[in-house]
């Protein structure tokens, strides 16, 4: 029973090419990072109360050992299982803060805070409450302006991992909902993927909760091979 025996989290993968998912949460699940190919799926457990997220990494080269690295979304320990380590920015991050028993809500969110690299969703079954589908389905990388595209062309960055300063990171005197107001990226971010966080105070249209969810389905490029 969901919210007693834990969550399953299943990783869909209808992109034309190879995903490799990354994970990082509190505490470590079975795998950490694992291929996906193409038209593939995979489910994970996870105990309740388990707090973490889900990224696509791409453009991956691993040897037989699993020893490698990505192009986007990297984790940067050189293995194809992060263990431990997060995305390198630009990724698009699957958030998840799972409820502590039977009865209490999970919180998730699809992010751009930290760029953007792949079109991701994620999907619920069962449940109550604002159990809705969200994401990013668009290719923010043919909108992505010239100051933030990656110069493979893999990702577009956020204006506070290109810029750095307190006013596009929301830091400092910016560190309120109040005085960090979206800005002209992160407005582009929304406009394309209007439930995705967009910056860092965009909890109002972009925090999704839900009690008593069977399943989570994180879909990378949710829009082909449907």
């Amino acid at each position: 029973m969901a919210g007693v025996m834990g969550t399953t989290f299943t990783f869909s993968n209808r992109c034309d090419y190879t995903v490799w998912p990354g994970i990082l949460g509190t505490p470590a699940l079975d795998t950490t990072g694992f291929e996906l190919a193409t038209g593939k799926s995979r489910s994970i457990q996870a105990p309740t109360g388990w707090s973490g997220r889900f990224w696509g990494r791409t453009r991956c080269n691993f040897d037989g050992l699993g020893h490698g690295s990505c192009a986007t979304g990297d984790c940067g320990s050189g293995q194809m299982e992060c263990n431990g380590a997060g995305a390198a920015p630009p990724a698009t991050l699957a958030e998840f803060t799972l409820g502590s028993g039977s009865g209490t809500q999970d919180f998730y969110d699809v992010s751009l805070v930290d760029g953007y690299n792949i079109q991701m969703i994620v999907e619920v079954s069962g449940g109550s409450g604002d159990c809705g589908t969200t994401g990013c389905v668009h290719d923010l990388n043919r909108r992505c302006p010239s100051e933030l595209r990656v110069a493979n062309g893999g990702g577009c960055r956020s204006a506070c991992d290109t810029f750095g300063t307190p006013e596009y990171c929301c830091q400092g005197a910016f560190g309120s909902p109040a005085a960090c107001r979206p800005t002209s990226y992160s407005e582009l971010f929304k406009s394309a993927c209007p439930k995705s966080y967009s910056y860092a105070f965009d909890d109002a249209t972009s925090t999704f909760t839900c009690t008593g969810a069977e399943d989570y389905t994180v879909v990378f490029c949710p829009l082909l091979h449907r």
